[in-house]
């Protein structure tokens, strides 16, 4: 039987109880792979440039650990402009991050994230609805404004479960697992194709999505000049701006699959 193609507009957002279990599973599903890391894995070079295993996992933890204590984050783009004045203030950030759990080994920091991070989503649900879309995540990140919706219900209910999934698609790609996958990992894709179709001005092109994470979506209106034929997480290693491990299959107007090939999407 075909696969239907629908409008990537026509993704719900990732909203209230669905983004809870959402972001609850992903910790999970991350805190069981880190879990599986040898001894060597720590010292791996990762996707993320600079970055090994134990360095991305002290992100990870930095994240979540800012999320109830949003003054951390503050004293830490403080630092990082006297420190880091090459980089933006989010990547910044990021070394402070990294810089703070320097000296913690990789096993250490696994119990951190499974400390934070429980905390870090209670806090997230805990401000009410108004305030989480009033406050401007671009107060603190400049870069925020290129989001779709800089607003703290987007990080809450899109963004946190979107980054630390990337980033275990970084530790497999680091390590050279392969992902497990469920319906939670769907959701997260759909979200990125949902952001793609709002920002997308190019002609009318299909996303033929493969893997349980995938399903065929249409950016644009009208007849597609293109399509893209990729596993799913490549789709999402694509345009997060990352190598992919497979391959992109293009077809169509030269035009739609230069757009395709160029498109992005924030992580």
């Amino acid at each position: 039987m075909a696969t239907t193609t629908t409008s990537a507009r026509a993704v719900p957002r990732t909203v209230g109880t669905r983004a809870r279990l959402v972001n609850e599973a992903e910790l999970r599903a991350t805190l069981t792979t880190f879990r599986e890391l040898s001894d060597e894995d720590w010292r791996r070079p990762t996707p993320c440039t600079g970055w090994s295993v134990r360095d991305m996992l002290a992100h990870i933890v930095g994240q979540y650990e800012e999320l109830p204590r949003p003054w951390v984050a503050v004293r830490r783009i403080r630092r990082a402009a006297r420190t880091h004045p090459h980089l933006g203030r989010m990547d910044g950030h990021n070394e402070a991050q990294i810089e703070d759990r320097q000296a913690v080994p990789g096993r250490e920091l696994i119990g951190a994230l499974a400390h934070f991070a429980p905390q870090g989503l209670i806090a997230l649900r805990r401000v009410p609805a108004p305030v989480r879309r009033r406050v401007r995540l671009s107060l603190l990140y400049p870069e925020a404004k290129a989001l779709p919706d800089d607003s703290m219900d987007y990080l809450g209910n899109v963004l946190i479960a979107r980054d630390t999934w990337m980033h275990r698609v970084d530790l497999g790609d680091a390590t050279g697992t392969e992902l497990v996958l469920d319906g939670h990992d769907r959701e997260i894709v759909d979200q990125v194709v949902l952001d793609l179709a709002l920002a997308w001005t190019g002609p009318a092109a299909e996303l033929d999505l493969l893997g349980p994470a995938g399903g065929r979506r249409l950016l644009g209106i009208g007849t597609p000049a293109a399509t893209l034929h990729a596993d799913a997480v490549d789709f999402a290693r694509h345009v997060s701006g990352r190598p992919t491990r497979g391959s992109l299959e293009l077809e169509g107007d030269p035009g739609a699959r230069a757009a395709l090939l160029a498109a992005r999407v924030v992580f």
